[in-house]
């Protein structure tokens, strides 16, 4: 089919409550993945397809530049847009695979579960500067939420009494309308289950999906969270290099081909900082559905992306319903808040609802339903905007400060998303005594061998270095603590 035919046959309803910009860009995103636009193939320019289909060229440019943003299309001024060429053939998809069994619950677990978060350091004290994973809580609007618990205190005694495992009914319908429209998750309400949570959704996934000794793929370095539920349900972990384009899913696939499930953060790798590339989620859903295994999203901090706009999540670009999507309120809203969702096919929605009422019957009633008020009457949406344009002030203060203090030593890497900043070191510094020294200084840093799996090999390590938080901090204290790490890694002001 011609290019021309294709954008004409772009369904563009201007009365529906979608831009227009996102519904051209779903037509064509939707014609590169079939195989109807191929690799390389010329678009018409902006002006040409604004005439065609009666729309603004600032329509057309916001579609392409999303595209551009996702890796669907490339080019440059004056030589036109075009199809990336990187990306792989379109295959014929195989049929949906049935759920897995459920692990019966073996008594001989209780050791490796009591011992699964045995090596996860937990935050406690006053945070200091550069805590990692901590969103601003100085930026928190807690009058208006008080109001709205408080609300819900007085108006009723509902909160007391006990409610659907699956969460409150319009806070998932709320959720469900806001994934659609940021992050382009295809769902209903019917398949968004209410956790405790981002861990305790993986803990009930992992339970759920696989059996003693089945493999999952786990970034290495990665988040030891994730390892420490899979290993709780006997699993098999399988660490997978990461590189500057996230998950290496070849050597996944050539290594550990039997696994029933990989463990992936495509919008932002933790601790490294990587966006996985369109090539290697392409991959990643060709591989689970081949092998009929299940894909588990975790899509954390997505709110914060500093260069560019959003990118759209690894699910919706899945075709067989082999993608989980997991993302927690801790990072937008605030962790002691202890709410997570998971977006999963129907009939997997339904078993993870009664399991989770098993584990905890279900989440408090009252902050849901106060979560629920702070995202309809806008509120939730503002925090957004003012988080994302305060962690981008705080982001440029870390790189700058960096740079002037610290930019023989250290190189940073990537740093267009996330509340933290991976930083390596150039001059041969070992992390953990740079760690010691940081913290005996005052300043809170974690190396990057704490997020490498015990059992990863070579090929998983990591450059030495740190991963420093800048969210919860105004720019003057990060500032300050960029001149006390200095200080820190030269030896200078330490105790003793």
């Amino acid at each position: 089919m011609h290019v021309h035919d294709i954008l004409a046959a772009a369904p563009l309803a201007r009365s529906a409550g979608t831009p227009l910009f996102r519904q051209l860009y779903a037509h064509l995103k939707a014609a590169i993945l079939d195989g109807r636009l191929g690799a390389a193939v010329r678009l018409p320019a902006t002006r040409t397809v604004c005439r065609q289909l009666g729309v603004s060229r600032q329509t057309v440019q916001a579609a392409y530049e999303q595209l551009m943003a996702e890796g669907y299309l490339e080019g440059a001024v004056g030589k036109g847009t075009f199809v990336s060429a990187a990306l792989p053939a379109p295959v014929q998809a195989p049929p949906l695979q049935p759920l897995p069994e459920l692990a019966r619950p073996l008594s001989a677990r209780g050791a490796v579960l009591a011992a699964g978060m045995a090596r996860i350091r937990h935050h406690d004290g006053a945070p200091r500067t550069f805590r990692t994973s901590m969103p601003g809580l100085d930026l928190f609007p807690f009058d208006v939420w008080r109001k709205l618990e408080a609300h819900h205190w007085r108006r009723s005694t509902a909160g007391l009494g006990y409610a659907d495992g699956a969460g409150h009914a319009p806070l998932r319908a709320l959720l469900c309308a806001y994934l659609q429209a940021s992050r382009g998750v295809r769902c209903s309400p019917e398949q968004v289950v209410i956790t405790s949570g981002s861990q305790q959704a993986l803990f009930l996934l992992a339970q759920l999906l696989l059996a003693p000794g089945d493999g999952v793929w786990i970034e290495s370095p990665g988040y030891q969270g994730a390892v420490a539920a899979f290993a709780a349900a006997g699993a098999r972990v399988c660490p997978v290099p990461v590189d500057a384009e996230g998950m290496d899913v070849a050597h996944a696939a050539a290594r550990f081909p039997d696994a029933r499930l990989a463990f992936a953060t495509p919008s932002h790798q933790l601790p490294l900082g990587a966006t996985m590339s369109l090539r290697r989620r392409l991959e990643l859903l060709r591989w689970a559905e081949a092998a009929g295994a299940w894909i588990v999203e975790d899509d954390y901090d997505s709110e914060y992306r500093h260069t560019g706009p959003p990118l759209a999540s690894l699910q919706s670009l899945d075709r067989t319903g082999c993608v989980v999507y997991v993302g927690t309120l801790s990072k937008v809203m605030f962790p002691g808040l202890r709410l997570g969702y998971v977006v999963a096919p129907p009939a997997l929605a339904a078993a993870l609802a009664r399991a989770r009422a098993a584990v905890d019957r279900h989440s408090p009633f009252v902050a849901q339903a106060a979560l629920a008020d702070f995202i309809a009457q806008g509120h939730f949406a503002r925090h957004v905007r003012r988080t994302r344009a305060a962690y981008g002030e705080r982001r440029v203060a870390l790189l700058d400060a960096l740079a002037a203090r610290l930019g023989g030593r250290l190189r940073c890497g990537p740093a267009d998303a996330g509340l933290d900043l991976c930083v390596h070191f150039t001059d041969g510094l070992d992390e953990d005594t740079a760690a010691r020294r940081a913290h005996a200084a005052g300043v809170d840093v974690r190396p990057l061998g704490y997020f490498a799996n015990p059992q990863a090999g070579p090929e998983c390590a990591a450059a030495p270095g740190l991963l420093l938080g800048f969210s919860a901090f105004r720019p003057d204290e990060i500032r300050a603590g960029v001149d006390v790490l200095a200080r820190a890694l030269e030896g200078r002001g330490l105790p003793g």
